[in-house]
């Protein structure tokens, strides 16, 4: 099964700037477990408006039967890492 983690920012966002760095040691800590799919907002405004994003940072995880699990606002990592395992990661 693909897990995929989407991740909806934009470069001017602050709190985006704290969620990055979770999001980076998880991804370095779950190694192949996950994709990580980086969206700017500003850049893919259709994406965002397909996955209904209103605010910043979000969070989709996404397995292979669609979406598992949406956080809005900067995420800790424990909340992430169940929403991976739910999903099948």
């Amino acid at each position: 099964m693909t897990v995929t983690l989407k991740d909806f920012y934009a470069d001017w966002c602050g709190p985006c700037k704290t969620q990055d760095p979770i999001l980076e040691d998880l991804e370095e800590d779950w190694e192949g477990r996950f994709e990580v799919e980086k969206i700017n907002v500003d850049e893919q405004q259709d994406v965002a408006n397909e996955y209904q994003v209103r605010s910043l940072p979000t969070l989709i995880i996404e397995n292979d039967d669609g979406i598992v699990e949406r956080f809005v606002g900067v995420t800790q990592r424990d909340d992430i890492e169940d929403a991976l395992e739910s999903a099948g990661a």
